[in-house]
């Protein structure tokens, strides 16, 4: 798949290793060299690779000796600015903060419906972690991520890199107005801003300082092994319905099931776990939650067969 993509852009592709061996840096590094190998292998630069890992110390350990071997990352799943810095250090090629995911967390675990863009906890916590890149030097490029509204885009203007839906292009493309620039450098250089030696114990300790990214570090590395089991388990159900297994009208039904905690008929954001980008895909009416219809439109026919033979 990412040789298919780039076929199509001129720049790079996020690979992401097995999200089940984040805590496993040796396992991390094999992973990582096996598909900068398999890219090699079809002729592709390693320049227009980023390995995705997981902002855990382990993971962050890992892509500092595959910098050194000139191998990029790209170090996801981040939230805190702890996990920033270590990437920073780390001398990491570019860091994903995910944006919405931190919105996330604080309305859940306040009450509020919305906050306004530049009160926004997501846009806050990337403003912070972009200053103090800024401040000190750092070359890591910070790319926010995980957008709930555009508010989140504008107020972050200026950032190095945003990874932005079709949905919130689109919705961009047709706002009219000034666009001033909320993030710079040369600003960032002149505030007074405390610099963080970063080692294991004080990652640990800040880490566990700081409850959402604690939570959502460990939602996010579950929901994404969830979301890898899920589709292994649905390539074996392909394989047998090849070889003539007649299970395979229950697959879709029991891949829904697996994302519906509450068996409330819908899949959430926060149930669903895994990427924003599949969310969003499968979310046809962007009303935030996945209907058995929308999970059947996003992965065939099979959900209907499976509704039909129930």
């Amino acid at each position: 798949f990412g040789l298919k993509i780039l076929q199509i852009i001129p720049g790079r592709v996020s690979t992401e290793v097995d999200a089940r061996l984040s805590y496993d840096k040796q396992a991390t590094l094999d992973k990582a060299r096996y598909l900068i190998s398999e890219y090699e292998k079809a002729g592709v630069s390693r320049d227009r690779i980023l390995i995705k890992i997981a902002s855990t110390w382990e993971g962050i350990k890992a892509a500092e000796i595959l910098e050194q071997e000139g191998i990029h990352c790209n170090l996801t799943l981040l939230f805190g600015v702890h996990q920033a810095i270590a990437c920073a250090e780390a001398g990491v090629t570019l860091i994903s903060p995910f944006v919405g995911r931190i919105l996330d967390w604080h309305k859940k675990h306040t009450g509020r419906d919305s906050y306004p863009p530049a009160e926004d906890p997501g846009v806050k916590s990337v403003t912070i972690i972009y200053n103090y890149y800024k401040k000190f030097g750092y070359k890591t490029e910070v790319m926010g991520a995980s957008f709930r509204n555009i508010g989140e885009l504008t107020e972050l203007a200026g950032c190095d890199l945003l990874t932005i839906s079709p949905s919130l292009l689109k919705e961009l493309e047709g706002t009219t107005g000034d666009l001033p620039r909320k993030l710079s450098a040369d600003t960032a250089k002149q505030l007074e801003i405390e610099k963080i030696s970063m080692d294991k114990e004080t990652f640990e300790r800040m880490h566990q300082d700081d409850q959402m990214a604690s939570d959502k570090l460990d939602e996010g590395i579950k929901g994404f092994s969830k979301a890898l089991e899920a589709l292994e388990g649905l390539l074996k159900q392909r394989l047998a319905v090849l070889e003539g297994d007649a299970n395979k009208v229950r697959l879709a039904s029991d891949l829904f099931q697996t994302y519906d905690f509450d068996e409330d008929g819908f899949i959430t954001r926060e149930e669903w776990g895994g990427t924003d980008a599949v969310f969003d895909a499968l979310d046809v009416n962007k009303d935030g939650k996945i209907s058995p219809d929308e999970m059947a439109a996003g992965l065939g026919a099979a959900h209907h067969l499976a509704a039909a033979a129930s």
